[in-house]
Formats: structure tokens, sequence, C-alpha cells
């Protein structure tokens, strides 16, 4: 899942890109609300977690620019500010969910996931295709009732694949969503990483759940289709 962290203080910044990133996100960063609305407008991002009091464009106007130019990412604000008032502002401009300074790392990351989830329509941290299990909350894939270790990068293909089960996803598309903008993306590296994911999943003869539609990309389905 891509995350983008439009927050103007670096030391914070920092530490939410860090962390996030050593929790399987690809995360991009800036501390510019003006930059920010550009990279929400040509990047596709999951979630994207927003500071209210940014310098050029406060949060409030990013988002709502962002909105009306189509920007579905879902979004969590963060403000030093808690009355009701500004909660309702937030939420009424476009965001999804609020989340007050100083705050627990831990229910930062428990938010971005619950958001990531309700993108995808996941109602629970567990998605099951057949006798694979992915748990979003956890990072465990089990196949065949067997735990399967994957690297970070592959597990977040698998991740993609499993929210938009039984539907092709384009090289493209995967590139996109697992490597952040700082990353050197070889031209051959989703296929690669792909070829071995699928290895890691053939546990106890399973059969191939991972298929390759010529001209689409990969679809993750118990049948193939």
């Amino acid at each position: 899942m891509r995350v983008l962290v439009v927050e103007d203080s670096s030391r914070l910044r920092d530490a939410v890109q860090t962390g996030l990133q050593r929790h399987g996100f690809a995360v991009d960063v800036t501390g510019d609300g003006r930059q920010g609305l550009i990279s929400a407008r040509t990047t596709e991002y999951d979630v994207i977690i927003l500071d209210i009091m940014l310098p050029e464009m406060d949060g409030l106007e990013l988002l709502t620019q962002a909105r009306s130019n189509d920007v579905d990412a879902m979004v969590l604000l963060l403000t030093a500010r808690d009355s009701v008032e500004d909660r309702v502002k937030g939420l009424q401009a476009g965001a999804d969910d609020y989340l007050v300074k100083p705050f627990a790392f831990d229910e930062l990351v428990a938010r971005v996931q619950a958001l990531a989830r309700r993108r995808h329509g996941a109602r629970t941290t567990t998605i099951r295709v057949d006798d694979l299990e992915v748990d979003t909350g956890t990072k465990r894939v089990r196949r065949g009732g067997i735990d399967v270790t994957l690297k970070p990068r592959e597990y977040a293909i698998l991740e993609y694949l499993a929210h938009r089960v039984n539907r092709p996803v384009t090289r493209d598309e995967l590139e996109e969503h697992v490597y952040d903008e700082d990353s050197q993306v070889r031209s051959n590296a989703i296929d690669s990483a792909v070829c071995n994911l699928r290895a890691r999943l053939n546990v106890a003869s399973c059969r191939p759940i991972i298929h390759t539609r010529r001209g689409l990309g990969y679809v993750l389905s118990e049948q193939g289709v």
C-alpha cells in the first residue's frame, strides 16, 4: 500500500515515514501543502496522512481541492487542535479520519491500516482465497495451513492482489502502489517479485493461485478466471 505524508515538521515527518516503511508501506513525504496537492493529484495513493497547519497551503484547502479533483485516497488528518468544530470542518472537507497530536505511533499505524481496508472494501483484517489466508494486520500469510515467509516487497504485492481478488492488476499499477518515489525500480522488478512470490506460495503441492493474464497483468484467483 502506498501512503503520502504531508507534514511540515521534519522530525515528525521522518519518524512517520520510517515507521510506516517498517510496517511494509511505500511512503512518499512532503512538508509543503502545495506540493502535497500536486502529489495527491498525480499519484494514486491508498492513504494520505495530512497535517492541517502547512506552509503554502493549509491542509483543509489541500483536501478540498484534492476532492474536487476526484482524489479518492483515504485521508487521515493530523492536528494539534481537538475542538468539535475543527473535527467537523475536517470531515466536511472530505477527511475520513482524525488523529490529534501528540499520538501513539501504534494508533497511527492501526488507523492507516483500517483506512486502507476501507478503501478496498475489506471488513476484516483477514482475506481468504481458497486455501490462502492473508492477515493484513499482522502481515501473516498461510497457505494450506502452513505459514509462508515473504519478503516485504513480495508481501506488499500479495496484499495488493488480495484486495483485488479475481480482478486483473497491471504491472504499472503494482509498481505504483508498492514502490515509493525514491525507489530505484528495474524494468523487470515486478515480474521477478511475482515469480518469487509464486514459488513461496507453492507449498504442500498447492495449485497455482496467481495467474498471468496476457495484456492485462496478474490476477489472484482460486480458479484462475
